[in-house]
């Protein structure tokens, strides 16, 4: 966009948001391709899967306070022809697969949403800081860049055709994204980049970008149950992770097929040295072991644990005791199998080790000097790997 669309577009959103009143959220539909800070140029589409709407839209929410959250949000993933056969949608039949979303709808978006995005509640951290939106509709967990076509493997309710195409342009949709917010909140003092389950890996695989936009805000970054246990044949095979194209930040995580999941948050912190990283998952987060058995299943192999669930857990516990070595890397267990937390809220319930997760994540984003409390938190024994049976 020349630099008049953007004064245009500028002025029309502080006029909706001064008419809207600041705790509104605004929608941006169908943003213009730009040239993203990679140097390369990114147009804007959700997955194209038949049927459905490919307009890409977010959402903003201006705060009162110099802050910035980039929120990148969840939905499942698809690499192969099941994954990407199967949409997740309202009114399916019980037993049909629901792996990704395919769209971003008009409406809701985050308005109701509880959680970190409660502006009526001084207790959550960011109440009053702007806020971007990021939906997901790519099933790339937002690092995508290709056009992949698929086989249908036999929907039983949507007439597919046999073969269809699938835009995974996750992050040719953040760097539209990161454009429009460099332009709109220019200078803000700190940042938290943050998402839930592919969201979250979408926030650290993206964090490094973010870094380089805002050099001079202070950065966290908040991974809500994604915890990066994945099999080598999807971590390296096509299909598998490899068929997105997927755009790591190279000065930070190297070669995308020389990375396994497991080490993208560890790189990321490592690469990021004074910014802040930190994760929150549940000990057998069941949606998290849905997706490991999955890729157990067809690309393995897994670990030596038979039970899946099991392993999961094995090799989960095993990463903390890895990354938690790393001096700007914090982690938040809390006992039990339920996924994600920034969206609901058992965000302002939910502790581990004698501390409120909002207090943690105020420790978190608090200066250094000033946030002792920040330290690994954990629920009772949830550190020790569970038994393989």
């Amino acid at each position: 966009m020349n630099r008049t669309g953007m004064l245009t577009l500028a002025g029309a959103l502080t006029l909706a948001a001064a008419q809207a009143g600041a705790a509104d959220w605004q929608r941006i539909d169908a943003p213009p391709p730009v040239t993203g800070l990679d140097g390369r140029s990114h147009a804007a589409t959700c997955s194209g899967y038949p049927g459905t709407d490919a307009t890409f839209r977010f959402w903003t929410r201006a705060g009162r306070s110099d802050k910035l959250v980039v929120f990148f949000e969840g939905g499942g993933a698809c690499w192969d022809d099941l994954t990407c056969t199967y949409p997740a949608a309202d009114g399916l039949p019980e037993g049909v697969p629901q792996f990704f979303v395919p769209q971003a709808p008009a409406e809701p978006g985050p308005k109701d949403l509880g959680g970190l995005f409660r502006a009526d509640d001084p207790s959550n951290p960011v109440h009053d800081w702007t806020q971007v939106y990021i939906p997901y509709c790519t099933g790339d967990i937002h690092t995508g860049s290709a056009t992949r076509s698929y086989a249908n493997a036999g929907h039983p309710v949507y007439p597919l055709p046999s073969t269809f195409p699938i835009e995974h342009r996750g992050f040719d949709n953040f760097m539209v994204v990161l454009e429009w917010a460099r332009q709109h909140v220019p200078a803000p003092s700190q940042v938290l980049v943050a998402g839930s389950s592919a969201g979250g890996y979408g926030a650290t695989a993206n964090s490094p970008w973010v870094a380089k936009a805002y050099p001079e805000a202070r950065l966290a970054v908040l991974a809500d149950s994604s915890q990066g246990v994945t099999t080598p044949g999807f971590d390296f095979g096509n299909p598998g992770r490899a068929g997105w194209n997927p755009q790591l930040a190279p000065w930070i995580f190297g070669a995308p097929e020389t990375m396994p999941g497991s080490q993208m948050m560890h790189r990321a912190a490592a690469g990021l040295p004074q910014a802040r990283l930190a994760q929150f998952t549940t000990v057998l987060d069941q949606v998290q072991v849905g997706f490991y058995g999955l890729m157990e299943q067809y690309y393995g192999p897994g670990g030596e644990c038979p039970n899946v669930a099991l392993d999961w857990n094995g090799q989960m516990t095993a990463q903390l005791a890895s990354d938690r070595t790393l001096p700007n890397y914090r982690h938040f267990i809390a006992a039990g199998s339920y996924h994600t937390l920034l969206r609901d809220d058992g965000f302002y319930s939910a502790r581990a080790g004698g501390q409120a997760f909002t207090g943690w994540l105020q420790a978190q984003l608090a200066p250094r000097a000033e946030s002792p409390r920040w330290q690994n938190r954990a629920c009772r024994d949830c550190l020790q790997p569970l038994p393989c049976r």
